[in-house]
């Protein structure tokens, strides 16, 4: 299938899926991370989803974040889409596409079955009819902090019969389920549920989205993606290294004052996480 430059978010995971690879999702925290994430894609020939989280339009501003978004796509080459990770309630969402995302989503994990399939179904009319993607999510999603036995973990994840209910009711572009990733860096290594994660896939005909993909093995991602993920979001491991090359530098340089001086050593270290990213991805050269 070809998937034109300004493709959607549906349409880019949809042939994502079909040709076995995945997307990335790389969190837009600042100008910086916009410049490495958009330069690195166009040298790639590879799409990529900008996430933005609550508390990043709550830091720069959703005016602001829409324009950098814009300037980013006017010029590109390849599928740039601006996407709300993780909107917390169906105001957020709306507001949310009227500002201009291209994709967003819901999040209701955290409330009844009921309640999430409802607002969620709300949510993909409202933003279906604006021509805007929906992500929703089941199961819960963790942190590194959580400590989680067995028995616990094991509640958190979503289950096949509820997520592929959850998909026919209302009508999600992709589906965030929980597998056993976490949000954060990670302690140990993750413990994915493939064989949940290909069931889900199966039963609802969507692709997967994998959350808290930063620290997973290469061969967990590889796998992952072979039995239907079609996104993966990554955003610690960059926050982690640009925070320590605008560190290293000051530590190096104490009387240094020009914030471009040690910011744009941080912005070009994170441009070689992200390649590796979209190389380990398969979403190189697509484009």
């Amino acid at each position: 299938m070809y998937v034109p430059p300004k493709a959607s978010y549906a349409e880019v995971l949809k042939d994502a899926v079909k040709n076995g690879y995945a997307v990335g999702q790389f969190n837009l925290n600042g100008l910086e991370y916009l410049q490495a994430i958009v330069e690195v894609a166009e040298e790639e020939r590879s799409p990529v989803i900008l996430g933005v989280s609550v508390s990043s339009t709550k830091y720069i501003g959703l005016d602001y974040l829409i324009a950098l978004a814009n300037a980013a796509k006017l010029k590109a080459r390849v599928p740039i889409i601006l996407h709300l990770d993780h909107g917390p309630d169906f105001d957020f969402v709306m507001k949310a596409i009227r500002a201009g995302f291209d994709s967003v989503m819901y999040d209701g994990s955290e409330h009844p079955l009921e309640e999430n399939i409802a607002t969620t179904r709300r949510v993909v009319e409202a933003a279906h009819a604006a021509g805007v993607s929906v992500e929703g999510e089941i199961g819960r999603i963790g942190g590194t902090e959580d400590e989680v036995s067995v028995d616990e973990r094991e509640a958190m994840l979503a289950r096949v019969d509820e997520a592929e209910r959850f998909a026919r009711e209302t009508g999600i572009d992709a589906i965030a389920p929980a597998l056993g990733t976490a949000h954060g860096m990670y302690k140990g290594r993750p413990e994915i549920a493939f064989d949940r994660l290909e069931a889900i896939h199966k039963r609802t005909g969507l692709p997967v989205v994998l959350h808290g993909g930063s620290g997973v093995p290469e061969e967990d991602i590889r796998r992952a993606i072979a039995l239907g993920v079609g996104k993966i979001n990554v955003n610690t491991e960059s926050q982690v290294e640009f925070s320590r090359v605008v560190r290293k530098t000051l530590e190096e340089k104490p009387d240094l004052y020009d914030s471009r001086k040690y910011l744009g050593p941080a912005r070009e270290a994170i441009k070689e996480i992200i390649r590796a990213k979209i190389r380990l991805f398969g979403s190189n050269n697509r484009f």
